[in-house]
């Protein structure tokens, strides 16, 4: 069995952790932002976070996601092969652990819009998916 790339593993893992960085910004501000402006107006939201640094928080989150989405594609590529399918996978099921179970929750039993939980869905799926991708373009095996 080969070993991972660990350099190739972070470095896919931290790049796909930004491009995970850039959807999750475009969802919350193209297409939630107005919709959070008014769910604060309404109370649905709070108008500050009870977590001052949130926004950096989630960052290093999604940045820490990206690299284990990135260990789990350099870990399986070997018994499901190498390349974009196995990044694809590794991202849709990472990215529905994520994304979907809490989410469906807070649709069923939140008192906001649904659109809410829906985008944050897709921000997680989706996020994680380009993440694989881009952590699976990226690496490659030791001494290669």
């Amino acid at each position: 069995m080969a070993s991972i790339n660990c350099g190739r593993m972070w470095m896919g893992g931290l790049v796909g952790g930004l491009a995970w960085v850039a959807w999750s910004t475009i969802v919350n501000i193209v297409f939630l932002g107005p919709r959070y402006e008014a769910a604060q107006a309404a109370g649905h939201f709070l108008s500050e976070p009870r977590y001052g640094l949130f926004t950096a928080t989630w960052i290093l989150i999604l940045m820490a996601l990206g690299v284990v989405v990135s260990l789990l594609y350099s870990s399986v590529r070997g018994t499901c092969g190498a390349g974009p399918k196995t990044a694809l996978i590794v991202g849709l099921l990472f990215g529905f652990a994520a994304g979907v179970p809490a989410n469906f929750a807070m649709a069923t039993w939140g008192t906001f819009d649904r659109i809410f939980p829906f985008w944050w869905m897709l921000e997680l799926w989706l996020g994680a998916i380009i993440a694989a991708l881009t952590a699976g373009s990226l690496y490659k095996e030791a001494g290669a």
